[in-house]
């Protein structure tokens, strides 16, 4: 047989680069560099790098082979061309046993095999290269190899074998480097005999097999007769090798870095990479966040696309709760993580302008309002608050006057004694809205050295204050007010347990303690005869001591709001929104006014119910949606008062901190800083980010409550509250020891009735709680 002209051209040399751009699918064992086969039909020695002196040889084959009968071995055997195969137009009288073809098994796959008898009309029962008895469809198959008949499926193995030796991609190159010079295009057979010279069985199909596969020099277009190669313009071949190659170094990373979380995953927990060193390199940081904004469920197009594929190399499923698992055993994220700092892309950090304008601000600790400032500090002033609090914006003093009526001060801190409006400090607080408290952490509205230290009330130091002074009539109503600028000096700092022993106590020495839960019980009575609503709850607190390790400490608190202390705090914190709200209104001063329409359900509805969680529950369910004005009070039916200005809290609130813009300005007799209009546009601003607040506060809790009842002793039992039925004696309990609704049936009882339950599953991650009614049996 004569050598191809391929292999007489051989002796050039191809491109180098060529086999790193043909990745092409092994068919049973990797491709081998093309090597001399026995029977001399085949010998490449190194490419073709070189061109031809004269394209003679390429055209002197083409015209051969045109020249020629069209009548090939498939002909002989009665069947029809490839065009017709390739365009799944095969039928039952196509196919004969004994025939040998490629057939598509599944997307990634093509496989050999023997056609074996007809199954049904259309099918054909076939044994594949494996062994494997299966049925395919005509469509399936891509290519039936010439001059195979009788063929017996034990032989494709050595078929196989053979074709290792031809299959060079390197072939394909310097086939386009000649075929391209005169824009020829060949069929499979054509080619083989121009590569391989020879078109019988086994060079036909590795022809077949190059060309079917190759995404870069050759395209397939279809004559009448047969599929035809058509080589590629130089300047496509440039830009698809150009792809080639990038995507291979892109497999190629993606390689290196499932294998560096398989390493990190494998390592023991101490050991495993920080998560600043995933963040080092660019491009593991593209793929590390990659996978994180997939479990968050918060991933762009590309992002999704690359996640997608990490999972996929690592074995797992296209799911968020995967990709959390891998970024938790490579120690990324801590087994506790919460996705909701992620998901809802939390200021957490503070740029280093804002930070280096807070220490400009402590360096100077303006005060424009010292000379107006009133020296307070003679009173006893209680802070109380929870144990664990950071910002201590408001404290409390109270007197009895001469003529008995009850005079109490709320001292609220100065924050605009430090920050002014429209400055970096006002506008990073205003897109925050509010500091926000979790189990584990608290991320403050104000940067940490202003709201702990420089802003908040200190025991026994000298703080600047706002104080809202308010005289009481005999029923509860306020006779004055008034709102000064003040100098204080908190003589206690209290947690609401500490500060309820002390009233139970009923110490000589504590008398102003006194006076105060006395205007709390005036205001308390003055406030349901105005028609308020009672809306406590039985509030859980979770503080987390080590939440980064896998079984951090866990400690609950349970917070009746009847507290005397908490109501205490409660009802002054109400009396100096109200006297805020006839401030602004007697002065006209805009200001964000809060307001709540009466329910449509009146209140004696629920009077049948217990007085505590049930009665507030449902309360609340008929709650309408609050309202808000900016340039009068209107009134706040829920509180039973005429109008409501949120004030006590503008070290961690937005809308009180511009309540106290407002009244410090006009207190030194300046315009306020802002018009009614601009209050509404920056409270809007204010309360998207508010909301996010709330949300990440309830579902951290809820996480947090969820992991503490997973850690109970299985069988524990706990008392509920059945705080309503949804359909039959499917009921919302309030498990009163933990402060956690769930939903059980419940055998026996009525809204307000206590019940025993024990919890099956509780699955922090997953959102699960399971509970099961106890019913007692009584002893015989």
């Amino acid at each position: 047989m004569r050598p191809s002209p391929m292999a007489v051209r051989a002796a050039g040399g191809c491109s180098t680069a060529a086999l790193a751009f043909f990745r092409l699918r092994p068919l049973g064992r990797a491709v081998r560099p093309a090597a001399a086969r026995a029977g001399g039909h085949f010998a490449l020695y190194g490419g073709c790098r070189g061109r031809l002196g004269h394209a003679t040889l390429v055209d002197s084959v083409l015209e051969e082979l045109r020249s020629r009968r069209r009548v090939r071995v498939s002909a002989k055997i009665g069947l029809q061309g490839t065009k017709e195969l390739s365009d799944n137009k095969i039928d039952k009288r196509t196919l004969q046993k004994g025939l040998l073809l490629e057939f598509q098994k599944d997307s990634e796959r093509s496989l050999l095999a023997v056609v074996e008898r007809p199954d049904g009309k259309k099918n054909w029962m076939v044994t594949d290269q494996n062994g494997i008895l299966s049925s395919i469809k005509p469509q399936q198959v891509t290519y039936v190899i010439p001059g195979t008949i009788d063929y017996n499926h034990s032989r494709i193995t050595e078929f196989l074998e053979k074709a290792q030796d031809l299959l060079d991609p390197t072939v394909l190159e310097c086939a386009w480097m000649e075929l391209s010079e005169n824009n020829k295009s060949v069929t499979v057979e054509e080619f083989a005999e121009i590569v391989y010279g020879s078109k019988e069985s086994l060079e036909s199909y590795c022809a077949h097999f190059l060309l079917s596969r190759d995404i870069v020099y050759f395209v397939k277009v279809e004559s009448r007769d047969s599929s035809v190669y058509q080589p590629r313009p130089p300047a496509q071949v440039e830009e698809l090798l150009r792809r080639k190659l990038a995507k291979e170094a892109a497999e190629k990373e993606m390689e290196e870095f499932v294998q560096l979380l398989k390493s990190a995953k494998a390592m023991p927990l101490d050991s495993k990479p920080s998560k600043d060193s995933w963040l080092m390199e660019e491009k593991v940081k593209q793929k590390i966040e990659s996978l994180q904004a997939y479990a968050v469920d918060a991933c762009d197009d590309e992002q999704r696309r690359m996640a997608g594929n990490i999972l996929k190399a690592m074995g797992f499923s296209k799911t968020s709760s995967a990709a959390l698992k891998i970024l938790i055993n490579v120690g990324y994220f801590p087994v506790h993580v919460n996705l909701d700092l992620y998901r809802y892309d939390v200021r957490i950090r503070y740029t280093e302008e804002v930070l280096s304008a807070a220490e400009e601000f402590l360096a100077e600790c303006p005060d424009s309002d010292m000379h107006i400032r009133k020296n307070l500090s003679t009173l006893k002033v209680y802070a109380i608050d929870v144990d664990e609090a950071d910002e201590l914006d408001d404290a409390l003093s109270a007197a009895r006057l001469p003529d008995g009526k009850i005079k109490v001060w709320i001292h609220v801190a100065d924050p605009t004694s430090l920050v002014q409006p429209r400055s970096i400090i006002d506008r990073e607080a205003m897109h925050r809205g509010t500091s926000i408290f979790l189990p584990t952490t608290t991320f403050p509205m104000f940067p940490e050295r202003l709201a702990m230290n420089a802003m908040s009330l200190q025991q026994g130091k000298y703080c600047k204050s706002v104080s809202v002074s308010v005289i009481l009539q005999p029923d509860g109503s306020i006779a004055e007010y008034c709102i000064e600028n003040s100098l204080i000096k908190p003589t206690y700092m209290l947690t609401y347990e500490s500060a309820t022993e002390l009233l139970y106590m009923n110490l000589e020495e504590e008398e102003e303690l006194r006076i105060l839960q006395e205007a709390s019980s005036l205001r308390a009575q003055w406030r349901r005869s105005q028609g308020s609503i009672d809306t406590a709850m039985i509030e859980p607190r979770i503080k987390v001591a080590n939440p980064d390790d896998p079984e951090p400490s866990i400690n609950l608190y349970v917070e009746d709001q009847s507290n005397p202390a908490m109501q205490l705090v409660s009802e002054m914190m109400i009396l100096c929104g109200e006297a805020v709200a006839a401030f602004g209104s007697e002065n006209n001063i805009p200001l964000p006014y809060r307001g709540h329409p009466q329910s449509n359900t009146a209140v004696s509805a629920f009077a049948h119910l217990p007085q505590g969680p049930a009665r507030s529950f449902a309360n609340i369910s008929v709650l309408r949606a609050a309202e808000m004005d900016f340039q009068k009070p209107i009134p706040h039916g829920v509180l039973g008062i005429p109008g409501y200005v949120q004030f006590t809290s503008p070290i961690r609130r937005y809308v009180d901190l511009l309540a106290h813009y407002q009244v410090k300005a006009f207190l030194r007799g300046e315009s306020p800083p802002y018009s009614a209009g601009d209050l509404e546009g920056m409270t809007f601003i204010a309360s998207m980010h508010v909301k996010v607040a709330r949300r990440l506060h309830s579902n951290s809790l809820r996480y947090w409550l969820l992991e503490y009842l997973r850690r109970q002793p299985k069988g524990r039992k706990y008392k509920a509250l059945i705080l309503k039925f949804i359909k039959g004696r499917l009921a919302t309990l309030l498990i009163i020891e933990v402060g956690i609704q769930a939903t059980t049936m419940v055998s026996t009882g009525k809204v307000g009735d206590e019940v025993s339950v024990v919890v099956d599953a509780a699955h922090p991650r997953d959102d699960i709680l399971s509970v099961t009614e106890i019913t007692e049996v009584s002893e015989e």
